[in-house]
């Protein structure tokens, strides 16, 4: 009888953008999106509460503005934020989560609405009852207002650093580059910092042809011709 191997539990999901555009996503669990919901009640409340105490002077006008307020709070500042700021409410933002389509495209105002709108079911019988036995059910952790919505809370990938180039000098290479070859040099020098030594030798040894230099000498002298191809003064 053949052994079962039971697949590793993994919250990255693959998928393909309507423009082709392959992505790996990182689904938010159940944990991440109660704490992002927790934070979000804590400012939500916290204004209303500020609100009331300055309406409650205005008598029963300033009760009726006060509930007008509760109403658009309540229904309307998920999705104002997830349209509006990335896909993010204060509490996802804080927590690195963002509201997205479950083909990786932006969140829009359908979308938005149906699943803030069904959060009142969600919440059922108590204190999102039915939304968490929805999100243990099912893979990507949606809820009954994403699976309406066609939506998923995923983590925000952190901002790309830009690679830097190695200090020092700059010189203008002794032989002509093509674009490719210049942004190979280029390429090579952002990346030299990542590299042992041995390997670094090892590549600039490749042009040592045109360079007539090796070793730690070679690594400089293309180090020093791509910052002079990347701008830099000499």
């Amino acid at each position: 009888m053949p052994q079962l191997i039971a697949a590793p539990i993994d919250t990255l999901r693959h998928i393909e953008t309507p423009e082709g555009i392959a992505l790996s996503l990182r689904v938010a669990g159940p944990v991440a999106r109660v704490l992002a919901w927790s934070m979000d009640s804590l400012i939500r409340y916290s204004a209303l509460w500020v609100l009331l105490m300055v309406l409650a002077m205005l008598g029963k006008a300033g009760l009726g503005v006060w509930l007008i307020a509760l109403f658009l709070a309540e229904w309307l500042y998920p999705a104002l934020f997830e349209i509006y700021a990335g896909g993010a409410t204060p509490g996802k933002k804080a927590l690195g989560l963002k509201v997205i389509h479950a083909n990786g495209t932006p969140v829009d105002w359908p979308g938005a609405l149906i699943r803030n709108l069904l959060r009142a079911v969600d919440f059922l019988p108590l204190l999102y009852g039915f939304g968490l036995v929805a999100m243990l059910s099912n893979r990507d952790f949606q809820r009954l207002g994403d699976l309406a919505a066609g939506t998923l809370v995923i983590y925000r990938d952190p901002p790309a650093v830009a690679p830097q180039l190695p200090p020092g000098p700059a010189l203008p290479p002794p032989f002509p580059l093509n674009a490719v070859e210049q942004q190979l040099l280029i390429d090579f020098a952002e990346r030299s910092a990542s590299l042992n030594p041995e390997r670094q030798a090892e590549l600039a040894d490749l042009l040592a042809g045109q360079t007539g230099l090796y070793g730690v000498v070679g690594v400089e002298r293309l180090c020093a011709h791509a910052r002079w191809l990347a701008g830099e003064q000499t």
